[in-house]
């Protein structure tokens, strides 16, 4: 039969991840006896649908705002031409279903879909939905969400929880913490943070654990995640500012820039806590390995939705937030100590983790997506 599925999405590694999850899922799923494309702007991650032998449609990328700003004026004329672009190339694959992450360069998609009468699968990461998803919605057969919050934006009749779907190396055993540690050439005995700002890096988040490296690595190892166009500059600014520590709390800083989905599994296998921004993507991989996690969401996040993701799955007792107003070196000592120094509290973090995350997130949206064709 050969089943063409065209992927829609795009923006961060919060949108794409997922995709390349469910394009794997799929071909499990229907013993590959489909074809799989993938319509959405150029990104950092192509290699990736490249390597799955995913076709690749470029579709412009414009960004959809709530609010007012020249940058709308400057993207419509962009969006339109997206819209005519989606027509032209979706006309060419005439998939039998569509399904959508939502992000930039996704809307002209499924517009160009329910002009051609094709069915829609949207999924929904984020426990508030994001505008692209809002307005796809109501062209949407199902729509799929990774937070029971999320529930009360849509309409409940074709509307499910499925969880988010994580790269499959996060689902996978958790390896020995003191055998990872050991890898990433840390001491197997000290406490490691790994601390993470999103797939692009934080420029808050950064400045944050360079200023106060002499008051962390006193008390714990740091694995820091830059973002690749921060690493160098981070990593000249950390040696400057450890250069008088004794060389052992040195090397108990490593900076990464990006990271693969291995070299982040092992950080997280090595891992003592997580600190992290408040994406769906980092939520839900932290979330299967159940590892305690500071969630630290990013203040001026579109419709605020880091926030709801944090205290959602603060909730569920598996991690704790900070606000960037309350984001301090003594508070962040002070958290981790009292987390660490109760093995009790571990054990129910580690549980409320295991009960959040939908391992089967994946293979439950393919089979929606696969239900959905005509």
């Amino acid at each position: 039969m050969n089943i063409r599925i065209a992927l829609a999405g795009g923006g961060t590694g919060g949108h794409l991840y997922p995709l390349l999850a469910v394009a794997d899922a799929l071909r499990a799923v229907a013993k590959n006896d489909v074809r799989i494309s993938y319509f959405g702007p150029e990104h950092a991650l192509i290699n990736e649908f490249e390597a799955r032998d995913i076709k690749i449609y470029g579709i412009a990328s414009s960004k959809l705002r709530r609010y007012a700003s020249v940058e709308n004026v400057l993207d419509f004329p962009k969006f339109i031409w997206s819209i005519f672009q989606a027509l032209a190339k979706l006309y060419t694959e005439m998939p039998n279903v569509v399904f959508s992450k939502g992000g930039p360069g996704a809307l002209p998609v499924v517009l160009a879909a329910r002009w051609y009468m094709i069915p829609i699968v949207i999924h929904e990461s984020d426990a508030v939905p994001g505008l692209t998803n809002t307005i796809s919605s109501k062209y949407a057969a199902r729509i799929l969400l990774a937070f029971k919050e999320a529930e009360n934006f849509f309409p409940k009749g074709k509307t499910r929880v499925v969880g988010n779907p994580v790269r499959a190396m996060f689902t996978s055993r958790v390896s020995d913490q003191k055998q990872a540690k050991t890898s990433l050439q840390f001491d197997p005995e000290k406490p490691l943070a790994v601390m993470l700002g999103g797939s692009q890096g934080s420029q808050r988040v950064n400045t944050f654990v360079l200023d106060n490296l002499d008051q962390f690595l006193p008390a714990f190892q740091i694995a820091h995640q830059t973002g690749f166009d921060n690493f160098v500059i981070a990593r000249a600014q950390a040696a400057s500012m450890t250069q008088r520590m004794d060389p052992i709390l040195q090397n108990q800083y490593k900076p990464y820039g990006y990271l693969a989905a291995d070299q982040m599994k092992t950080l997280f296998d090595a891992a003592d806590i997580i600190i992290s921004r408040a994406g769906s993507g980092a939520i839900f991989e932290i979330a299967a390995t159940g590892k305690p996690a500071i969630l630290i969401p990013l203040s001026d996040a579109a419709q605020d939705h880091q926030r709801a993701n944090a205290y959602a799955y603060a909730a569920t007792g598996a991690a704790f937030v900070i606000e960037e107003a309350n984001f301090t070196a003594n508070l962040v000592l002070t958290k981790i100590g009292t987390i660490l120094k109760d093995a009790s509290a571990l054990e129910r973090v580690r549980t409320a983790a295991q009960n959040f995350f939908k391992p089967n997130a994946a293979h439950d949206i393919a089979l929606e997506v696969l239900s959905a064709v005509k």
